[in-house]
């Protein structure tokens, strides 16, 4: 069987790891959008997924999400532009900033956790409340084993 016609039917771990996360991220973004946050994109995750209410500075944002630190502070800047989030003086390190949620960052976290907790009780319901905590665990620890994983450059792959 070639490769193009074995991957629908059995799809590696990066696929199948994209496809949930573009199908949550497209359920989650549009529940956003009827709770009055349409101007939210999936990218505006890579900060609102991680941060605290009491704020995060972008380093840490940046080593949660896997995203570069330019990266975080373009994304930083726009969800400032947009109201959700600001930045203040960290308070232990007056010369670092931190990335604090704005009543509107709360407001939409509070949303964002509401429709991300009924998506996964109907995951739940669908497949045994045991079974989904087993896979969630599962899940967590390939996660964070491969977030670990050495990069492989191209001369070391393979024969």
């Amino acid at each position: 069987m070639s490769e193009t016609n074995r991957r629908p039917a059995y799809p590696d771990l990066g696929v199948l790891a994209g496809r949930l996360l573009f199908a949550v991220q497209r359920e989650l973004f549009a529940a956003l959008a009827a709770d009055g946050f349409a101007d939210l994109s999936p990218r505006h995750g890579a900060v609102l997924a991680y941060l605290g209410p009491d704020g995060s500075r972008a380093t840490e944002l940046a080593r949660l999400s896997g995203q570069r630190k330019q990266v975080i502070g373009v994304v930083v800047d726009e969800l400032e532009t947009l109201g959700y989030v600001e930045r203040r003086p960290d308070p232990g390190d007056r010369r670092a900033k931190l990335v604090c949620p704005t009543a509107r960052g709360l407001a939409m976290i509070s949303a964002s956790g509401r429709i991300l907790a009924a998506l996964e009780d109907r995951h739940a319901a669908r497949v045994g409340h045991r079974e989904y905590a087993e896979f969630k665990r599962i899940l967590t620890d390939v996660t964070d084993h491969q977030r670990r994983a050495p990069v492989i450059g191209p001369s070391t792959i393979g024969p």
